[in-house]
C-alpha cells in the first residue's frame, strides 16, 4: 500500500474544516482508496472516464466522486448516473450536455465552471467576458446546479506567479457571489501550491502525490 496515512492526518488538520479535501486518486488501485475511505475519506478525484466508472462500480457506495479532468462532452453519460461534482466546466456546450444527461438519470449535477487563470497555453478555462456569457444562460438549465469556480495555477516555483494567480480568482469568485449566491466552492489547489491556495480563499483542494505517492502511468 502506498497510502501515506500520517500525511493525510496532518493536511486534514491543516484545513480545519474550512476547505474540503477531494483525494486524487487517479491510477491509483480501488485498494488504496479503500484505505482512504476506511480512514474516513468520502471526497475522491479521477481524471478518466473508464477508470471512474471501473472504480464507481467496486467501491462503497457513499463515496463522493469528483470529475477533476478534462471532460469530453460525448463521456458525460457514462458518469451521470453517479458523479458528485464535476470541477472543470469550460463551455456552455459542455454545460448543457451535462444537463441533457442529469435529467435523463432524473438527476440534478452539480458543477463548478473553470476559470484560465495559468499563464501556460495547455491549461483549459473560461476567462472573465467567457464566464460572464455563460453564467447569463445558467437560468435555462434545470438539471445543472453550478457551485462555484476553479482554477489551476501556473505549474511554477514563483510562489509570486501562483499566489498572485489563486488571488485574482478568489477576487473573481466573489464578485461571481454577488450575482449568483448560490456560489459556496472555490476549488484551487493541489500537492504542490494548496498552502498558498488556502491562503488565498480556496474552500476546496485536490491532493494526490502527497497522499498516494507518486503516480504510475503503466499500470
Amino acid at each position: 500500500m502506498s497510502v501515506n496515512k500520517e500525511k493525510y492526518q496532518e493536511i486534514l488538520e491543516e484545513l480545519n474544516g474550512k476547505a474540503t479535501l477531494v483525494a486524487v486518486s487517479k491510477t491509483k488501485s480501488a485498494e488504496d482508496i479503500q484505505v482512504l475511505y476506511d480512514l474516513g475519506q468520502r471526497d475522491f478525484g479521477e481524471n478518466y472516464v473508464q477508470e471512474l466508472a471501473d472504480k464507481e462500480a467496486l467501491l462503497p457506495k457513499d463515496i463522493r466522486w469528483h470529475f477533476i479532468g478534462h471532460l469530453q462532452s460525448n463521456k458525460v453519460k457514462y458518469i451521470a448516473p453517479f458523479i458528485y461534482l464535476i470541477h472543470g466546466v469550460d463551455s456552455i456546450g459542455l454545460l448543457k450536455e451535462i444537463n441533457k444527461q442529469a435529467a435523463k438519470n432524473n438527476r440534478i449535477i452539480d458543477c463548478l465552471l473553470q476559470v484560465h487563470i495559468a499563464k501556460e497555453e495547455t491549461k483549459f478555462g473560461l476567462d472573465e467576458k467567457e464566464l460572464h456569457e455563460l453564467k447569463n444562460e445558467l437560468h435555462e438549465l434545470k438539471n445543472v446546479n453550478v457551485k462555484g469556480l476553479m482554477g489551476m495555477a501556473s505549474n511554477s516555483n514563483d510562489t509570486t506567479i501562483v499566489r498572485t494567480e489563486f488571488s485574482s480568482l478568489h477576487e473573481l469568485f466573489e464578485k461571481s457571489k454577488i450575482q449568483n449566491p448560490k456560489f459556496k466552492i472555490l476549488s484551487m489547489g493541489m500537492s504542490g501550491d494548496y498552502k498558498i491556495a488556502l491562503e488565498e480563499g480556496s474552500t476546496m483542494v485536490r491532493i494526490g502525490s502527497l497522499l498516494f505517492g507518486e503516480r504510475n502511468y503503466n499500470k
